[in-house]
């Protein structure tokens, strides 16, 4: 039987392969729905999905408790996911996913302050590679565009997105009070609902949801189920049994998927310069990894 971080580790590479796949169907949609409408629509979807697994379980009296909790998680995530579809507007999808992986970094230092978890000299190393690694995707490979700082717009705007995902990790290790995972992960959903619910309604109202094409039902589909409700759960199941910075550094894996995704899906591959920041991520994912303990 695996162990407690074995399952953890798990389930956060198959997270980084169905996180991936939003990157790329994301930026084919992009520009068809307001981003705050997508959202809200799949969020409450995988609401729906989350609450009928979470209900088929029982859901304990308790975790009605300070539903506040679920506002605050809910919210963090709603952050995350609409600046993600605002980025990648304008910012390819490989460029993206580089950004996503300057989550780990973040993530560790809200994980330092939020539960004091300390890193180890060999974590702080990989961490600072795999930002190497990220930074060198984002630049395009292009020392002038670093030390110009050249960065596009959709690439800043999805940092601050990412700096909310980072956030969320060590939060739902702080406010989960023993909730079963999937109790827990529905009332995230809920809360993030309700949220959106409020602030894109504007946006809902406006959309013509009759007249849009078929690849964004389709994304929206995959997004619903993958890339929100068994997303949320992944995520949720491994912050209760590793250390939050590791849990992020399976985000160093998403370029390596969204390439693939890219392929898959007939789009041309970057530059050989720009995909060899991939080298330092997957080293930096294999030395966060070495010892595979929480």
């Amino acid at each position: 039987m695996m162990s407690d971080p074995a399952r953890g580790h798990l389930a956060m590479l198959i997270f980084s392969a169905l996180v991936a796949g939003s990157f790329s169907l994301g930026a084919l949609i992009a520009n068809l729905i307001d981003p705050m409408a997508l959202t809200a629509l799949r969020m409450a979807l995988a609401a729906i999905l989350m609450g009928a697994a979470a209900m088929a379980g029982g859901i304990p009296q308790g975790a009605l408790h300070s539903p506040w909790r679920y506002l605050l998680l809910g919210g963090l995530y709603a952050v995350y996911f609409v600046l993600m579809f605002e980025g990648l507007k304008t910012a390819p999808p490989v460029s993206t996913a580089a950004v996503f992986t300057m989550t780990p970094v973040l993530s560790g230092l809200f994980g330092w302050l939020l539960l004091r978890q300390v890193m180890t000299g060999r974590m702080a190393a990989a961490l600072v590679i795999g930002a190497a690694g990220a930074l060198w995707v984002i630049f395009r490979g292009d020392p002038a565009a670093f030390l110009g700082f050249d960065v596009g717009r959709g690439e800043a705007i999805f940092f601050v997105g990412c700096a909310a995902h980072a956030l969320y990790t060590p939060m739902v290790r702080r406010l989960n009070r023993g909730e079963p995972t999937r109790v827990f992960t529905f009332g995230t959903l809920v809360g993030g609902t309700l949220v959106l619910g409020v602030c894109a309604w504007p946006a809902l109202a406006t959309t013509g949801w009759s007249a849009l094409p078929a690849i964004v039902w389709v994304t929206v589909a995959y997004l619903t189920v993958f890339a929100t409700a068994i997303s949320f759960w992944l995520v949720q199941f491994a912050t209760l049994r590793l250390p939050s910075a590791k849990v992020m550094a399976y985000t160093y894996l998403t370029p390596v998927w969204v390439i693939l995704w890219e392929a898959a899906l007939g789009s041309a591959l970057p530059e050989w310069r720009v995909l060899a920041g991939g080298t330092p991520v997957v080293l930096a994912l294999l030395l966060l990894l070495k010892g595979g303990g929480r």
